[in-house]
């Protein structure tokens, strides 16, 4: 209770410490366990037990990770060849634009820097330089690194001295005995043709506005499930290209497509993996729906056998 001051009124009854309302939370033990937490925290996965990473798939990698990467892609095709595996490889790291290009200014960035200093670089650069400029493609690498310079070396072999032959004998031939023919080896053709692993391309038409003589391939398995870098083929009186699916992830794995020049003919086929269509695709005129004029759309599909 309160005091009474002289005139007799009631006095207001001082607080006291120990009647205070506790807090519920003291605020700096919290921020100092919470600062204590993550510190211990860091400590145990940096120094402790660090997370190993694995089974990281190619478009998680880093830049650096990334260019080292392709690096490993066109010296393994330098000694393989084997194009439709590397175009596989560098499809699945989901490069913005034309897969191949990126090779190319990969390249160029290596050009650039120490990464030429060594032997080992250079001979990787050279790799990639000769992968895209198979495919058609250009980079600053071109000018910034030679050809070559590695000069023609010359191997001395110390070959053992020949034995000379004895002399021939001088015993004489019998009469009416003729020396054997040998027998050319016998060639016997297949009796059967060799199996193809995909049907005959089926072929739809079409008049675009915006598509004029475009040629649309998809190549799709059994299940219809589209299917990456596959080489696809046109050929006409000229020439021939080759092409591959996958290049332009925008439109899906199966996808690839080749631009015609009006009034030619060409067949398609998946080389060595398919036949030939049968019937020429001819960049044709053709009217669009809307009424105006362009060149005739084709859209080839190649399944795969069942």
């Amino acid at each position: 209770m309160g005091s009474y001051d002289p005139s007799g009124n009631l006095r207001p009854e001082r607080g006291s410490k120990y009647r205070r309302p506790r807090r519920p939370v003291s605020w700096l033990a919290l921020f100092l366990g919470l600062i204590a937490g993550i510190g211990g925290g860091l400590y145990f996965a940096w120094e402790r037990d660090p997370r190993v990473e694995f089974d990281t798939e190619p478009w998680q990698l880093t830049e650096a990770d990334r260019a080292e990467y392709i690096v490993a892609i066109t010296l393994n095709y330098s000694y393989d060849g084997d194009l439709a595996r590397a175009v596989n490889r560098l499809i699945a790291l989901k490069l913005e634009g034309d897969p191949i290009q990126e090779v190319a200014e990969v390249a160029c960035k290596l050009a650039t820097t120490g990464y030429v200093d060594s032997s080992s670089g250079l001979r990787a650069i050279r790799s990639m330089m000769l992968f895209y400029q198979l495919q058609g493609r250009t980079g600053c690498a071109d000018t910034l690194i030679p050809v070559s310079d590695q000069g023609t070396s010359v191997v001395n072999i110390d070959l053992p001295t020949p034995t000379p032959a004895p002399p021939a004998s001088k015993t004489p031939t019998p009469e009416g005995t003729a020396r054997p023919t040998p027998t050319p080896p016998r060639i016997v053709p297949p009796t059967t043709q060799p199996q193809t692993d995909f049907a005959l391309p089926v072929i739809r038409t079409d008049c675009v506005a915006e598509l004029p003589g475009l040629i649309e391939v998809f190549v799709q398995d059994f299940n219809g499930e589209g299917i990456a870098g596959q080489a696809v083929r046109v050929r006409w009186d000229e020439g021939e290209s080759t092409f591959f699916t996958g290049l332009k992830p925008e439109r899906g794995p199966s996808y690839a497509d080749f631009q015609m020049e009006a009034g030619k003919g060409y067949t398609i086929d998946m080389p060595g993996r398919s036949d030939p269509s049968e019937q020429p695709l001819v960049a044709s005129p053709c009217t669009t729906a809307g009424g105006g004029q362009s060149i005739t759309l084709y859209r080839v599909y190649f399944r795969q056998a069942g």
